[in-house]
């Protein structure tokens, strides 16, 4: 089972005790925290989308570590002008161990109603002049 969530501006794929890096949250290291920001959940079956967020579901986290990440390089320059800045930057980061994924309350994608009882929308002929009776 997985489930897309929506955490620090960014949306991420999680499963089942898989390990992400996510932007800074405030948590203590061991500490446990729900994502309640739940885009869709899916498994082999069956898909839920949420319009925007899905219904009572959430996604729970333990809190592994707070660090920093990779070095990033932002380096500014004009051609001709003998311009040329170099600056970097590391960005704190929370590690998070998914836990669960509670799905409780989630409806299927396709709603309560089969395959069968689905409507299809009704199409109108002649609209655009080619089937018209008259001969005109």
């Amino acid at each position: 089972m997985y489930a897309v969530v929506r955490t620090g501006g960014k949306q991420y794929r999680v499963a089942k005790d898989e390990v992400i890096a996510v932007e800074k949250l405030v948590a203590e290291t061991g500490s446990s925290l729900d994502l309640g920001e739940v885009l869709m959940i899916g498994d082999d079956r069956n898909t839920t989308v949420g319009s925007p967020l899905v219904a009572g579901a959430s996604v729970s986290a333990e809190v592994v570590e707070q660090t920093r990440g990779d070095k990033i390089v932002v380096f500014k320059k004009k051609r001709r002008k003998n311009y040329r800045r170099k600056k970097g930057h590391r960005q704190y980061v929370t590690l998070l161990r998914i836990t669960d994924i509670n799905m409780s309350g989630a409806k299927d994608y396709a709603g309560s109603a089969t395959a069968s009882e689905r409507q299809v929308p009704a199409t109108r002929e002649g609209v655009d002049g080619d089937d018209d009776k008259d001969g005109s």
